[in-house]
């Protein structure tokens, strides 16, 4: 039998953390991050990491596993998920898959395989050696030529990712990722469920959400990273909200000024995640707009993700 699963995503600031508890509490079940930076110890206000006290009693994984300084990827997280999910589901139960990184999501459902393709030391130096003399956003432009889809979802600055994704191809001519599987025949029987709402409302909750998090003390957050020896290229340090807060406090960035970019930041990775997210033909969107009330929302994905299941 096909392994059940609930699937709620959108882009950043949407809503999706209250909503996947309260949908949790409602089926009596577990909730599996899927997001990228909540696996890391310590990143707490810079990644809006759901305290003890928003997790209202509800168990959360893949969270908090982590160390700042370890490396984590899309493999990684599909092999931990995997096994949550048949554990959680043995137990009679349907886990949520919480948010987060599209790809992660789409890799998970849609049974993604990843090359295997040996690495280029020398050519990945020679990659390294154009970034530095042309620029970020020039290697993200080549990378956009040749592999269009694995640029979207590459903000320009995660140099490591597209000088690998570049590697790859000129080295085997094959992408980062490949699907398994077409998109229509999930690896899951699952409710897959988008959160959307108006543009520029959207833009409104980022930018308060990230003037909260300055509030609850992003700038020391970052600080103490720094101090207990995290170096500022390590992967969890390159997230939207460190890396700006690092040039702040390490090149001497007016704080205004890293915030504003901050937004900014935070604002274009919400419109690439909604680009991406359109690939997926199997999401079933809610605008939130249209239900009057957050209560209203609740209730209706409720119907929905009962209704799949036949769950009275």
């Amino acid at each position: 039998m096909t392994e059940r699963l609930i699937v709620i995503i959108g882009p950043t600031a949407v809503g999706k953390t209250k909503l996947s508890i309260d949908l949790a509490k409602k089926f009596n079940t577990q909730i599996i991050s899927g997001d990228s930076m909540l696996v890391y110890k310590g990143l707490d206000v810079g990644t809006a990491k759901p305290s003890l006290a928003e997790r209202d009693g509800v168990m959360h994984h893949l969270i908090d596993i982590l160390e700042p300084a370890a490396e984590f990827n899309v493999v990684d997280f599909r092999n931990y998920a995997q096994k949550l999910i048949t554990q959680i589901n043995n137990t009679g139960h349907i886990p949520i898959l919480a948010g987060g990184t599209g790809l992660y999501v789409r890799a998970l459902l849609e049974g993604y395989r990843f090359s295997q393709a040996p690495g280029d030391e020398v050519l990945r130096q020679k990659l390294a050696d154009l970034a530095a003399e042309q620029g970020n956003e020039y290697l993200h432009t080549l990378l956009a030529k040749v592999q269009p889809d694995t640029a979207a979802r590459l903000h320009p600055n995660d140099l490591r990712r597209i000088i690998r994704a570049l590697e790859v191809f000129y080295v085997s001519g094959e992408t980062v990722s490949q699907d398994k599987t077409a998109p229509t025949e999930l690896l899951y029987n699952a409710a897959v469920i988008g959160l959307t709402m108006d543009r520029a409302r959207l833009y409104e909750r980022i930018n308060r959400r990230v003037d909260i998090m300055v509030e609850q003390g992003l700038v020391d957050e970052v600080a103490r990273l720094l101090q207990q020896g995290v170096l500022p290229g390590c992967q969890a340090m390159r997230g939207i909200g460190y890396k700006e807060i690092i040039e702040h406090l390490s090149e001497g960035k007016e704080l205004a000024t890293a915030v504003e970019q901050v937004k900014q930041a935070t604002r274009n990775f919400a419109k690439r995640q909604l680009t991406f997210y359109r690939r997926m033909s199997y999401i079933t969107w809610f605008d939130v707009d249209n239900f009057g009330n957050y209560n209203n929302l609740l209730e209706a994905i409720y119907k929905y993700v009962a209704g799949k299941f036949c769950i009275r």
